[in-house]
């Protein structure tokens, strides 16, 4: 997954016409660590579906106060820019509910058309 380290990058990503998936993380949180063995086979799972993009909250605070980032991990898929639909809970997510989360997201962007 690619990390981006700064707002530039974050905004350059989602500003495309395709579907972007934000992963919000930090280096401390037990549960992003939790998702970290299997999100490369996801990735390589909806490959020509979704880009999918690693940040860490820590990093960049006043991009996730701006996006109201709370809880991690956060998933957030964007297209052109704009939020389309988001995953949060505080909750530990499993590989099945990401995989849920992302052809939800795929069925969002698709009905955007």
């Amino acid at each position: 997954m690619r990390k981006l380290t700064t707002d530039a990058a974050f905004r350059e990503a989602v500003a495309s016409e395709g579907l972007t998936i934000a992963v919000f993380k930090t280096t401390w949180c037990a549960d992003c660590h939790f998702i970290d063995p299997f999100m490369p086979d996801l990735e390589r799972q909806y490959e020509g579906k979704v880009s999918f993009v690693e940040l860490d909250r820590d990093d960049l605070p006043d991009l996730c106060s701006e996006l109201n980032i709370l809880g991690i991990p956060s998933f957030i898929a964007f297209r052109s820019s704009s939020e389309i639909i988001r995953f949060v809970s505080k909750l530990r997510k499993t590989r099945e509910e990401i995989e849920s989360f992302v052809d939800r997201a795929i069925q969002v962007s698709e009905a955007l058309n």
